[in-house]
């Protein structure tokens, strides 16, 4: 790896890399059929984590709030969230209220699930699950990964098996991690092509893309029925998407798979998100052994026209060179694919720190680029800019979410918009990243930014390639 500048010292992050925690709790629940997410602590939380779900899904999102003032911050918050507990159930007539902690509640040490305890597991029917997520410990991603293990733990304990049955279908259970809409729909028509049951945990590709409503929706249609995640537990196999989450799960940490097989052992699988050929190939080799069924012919054609729309573009992206940033395992699997297609990832940023950046790229990636790249975690974008303006030579690309558009056009680099979050531009939540139509996607929406940065720099321009 190449050797890291140093930077000059500052004492406060500017313009992080990542989101709060409790972001991607919040996410997770909208993933539940009519769950609410509520968050303990200041309004002010709620309404920043609204504003940037708001303006990637370009869709209404309820976040409720025990609403903290300085005098609950002083003499805790108990009162204030027993009574939004009991004012969303009122209100809302939920199945669900999770409820994420803020830096505040934990800072001043409020014991949510003594709390909890004293209301009982569910109140007016309506089932009640926490998820401890202070920003300071992690990002939105752990915070959404925290939120998914926290849902299956409580809806299925250990000393409760059901009597339902798989009987002639064998159901999957599948935890994509925090990927678009389009890539959600894209994994539940593949299972459907493998006439495989499957239940994808969280889903809100419907409930944060539906149709335009005739009357108000107090909470909106879709998402995993908690009684579908309640027979999780008799699933056949379950699926975990991220690199950097299996060797989190390796150390000991607790995942929503993890639990399954601890508890009912149910095989559990971990894989990088599937994009690009190579990932693509180990996902349907997986699913084909776990369902017992050939990879349908229309996934083999739709590679075979990926790998020759390689050789068609590979003139140009061959040896281009690419900063990339954003979530952990979205980075590790975007590095990958680009290394697929010829391009070299010249600086891999994240704002995540949990120490294993690096161990999941040099899994994913060859040898041959490791002496030419850079990796950096716990970064933010002031220092992200400060790295690609001081490489020996300018990068052709930037490619991640819309946080890094200042930085882009200081460096008059192009921007490939991808992941989360992506409020420049209309149709954030519905990019496709996964599968063999993702990388398409990927690859063409690439060598197209190249080719304009090109033609918008010639001094004649061209009309023809």
């Amino acid at each position: 790896m190449t050797k890291e500048r140093p930077s000059k010292p500052y004492t406060a992050t500017q313009n992080a890399c990542k989101m709060c925690t409790p972001l991607g709790a919040a996410l997770a629940f909208h993933g539940i059929e009519r769950s609410v997410p509520l968050l303990h602590g200041s309004q002010g939380c709620a309404t920043y984590m609204r504003r940037y779900l708001i303006s990637h899904f370009k869709e209404p999102v309820d976040i409720a709030s025990s609403n903290f003032s300085e005098e609950t911050a002083v003499f805790g918050g108990g009162a204030n969230l027993k009574q939004a507990i009991e004012n969303v159930a009122r209100q809302y007539s939920p199945s669900m209220i999770g409820i994420a902690t803020t830096c505040l509640s934990e800072t001043i040490g409020d014991d949510v699930p003594m709390i909890l305890a004293g209301m009982g597991a569910s109140i007016k029917g309506t089932s009640l699950v926490h998820v401890s997520t202070p920003s300071y410990t992690g990002t939105h991603m752990d915070g959404f990964h925290q939120a998914v293990a926290a849902v299956v733990d409580r809806f299925n304990p250990a000393d409760k098996r059901i009597g339902y049955k798989p009987k002639k279908k064998k159901t999957v259970n599948l935890f994509p991690g925090m990927i678009s809409n389009a890539d959600i729909r894209h994994l539940k028509e593949i299972f459907e092509t493998f006439h495989t049951p499957c239940t994808v945990l969280p889903d809100y590709s419907e409930r944060l893309e539906g149709p335009s409503w005739q009357e108000y929706q107090p909470i909106q249609e879709g998402g995993t029925p908690i009684s579908v995640i309640e027979k999780m537990n008799v699933a056949v196999h379950s699926l975990e998407f991220g690199a950097v989450l299996a060797l989190n799960a390796d150390k000991g940490v607790d995942t929503a798979g993890g639990i399954l097989k601890d508890r009912f052992d149910i095989p559990c699988t971990r894989m990088p998100i599937p994009m690009g050929v190579k990932a693509t190939d180990r996902f349907f080799e997986t699913l084909s052994e776990v369902t017992g069924k050939p990879v349908p012919e229309r996934y083999q054609k739709e590679k075979w026209r990926l790998v020759d729309a390689y050789v068609d573009g590979n003139k140009y992206v061959s040896q281009k060179k690419a900063v990339i940033y954003g979530e952990e395992d979205f980075v590790v699997s975007l590095a990958g694919f680009l290394s697929e297609i010829g391009i070299i990832p010249v600086i891999c940023a994240t704002g995540g720190k949990s120490g294993l950046f690096r161990q999941a790229l040099e899994q994913t990636l060859p040898e041959t680029v490791w002496d030419q790249m850079q990796i950096h975690d716990n970064m933010d974008f002031t220092r992200i800019e400060e790295r690609a303006a001081a490489l020996p030579d300018p990068p052709d690309l930037i490619i991640g979410n819309s946080k890094g558009y200042a930085m882009a056009r200081r460096l008059n680099v192009p921007l490939v918009r991808a992941g989360f979050p992506i409020h420049d531009r209309v149709g954030g939540s519905r990019i496709l990243h996964i599968g063999y139509k993702g990388a398409q996607n990927l690859f063409d929406t690439i060598v197209n930014a190249i080719l304009e940065k090109r033609q918008s720099d010639s001094s004649v321009g061209y009309s023809y390639m």
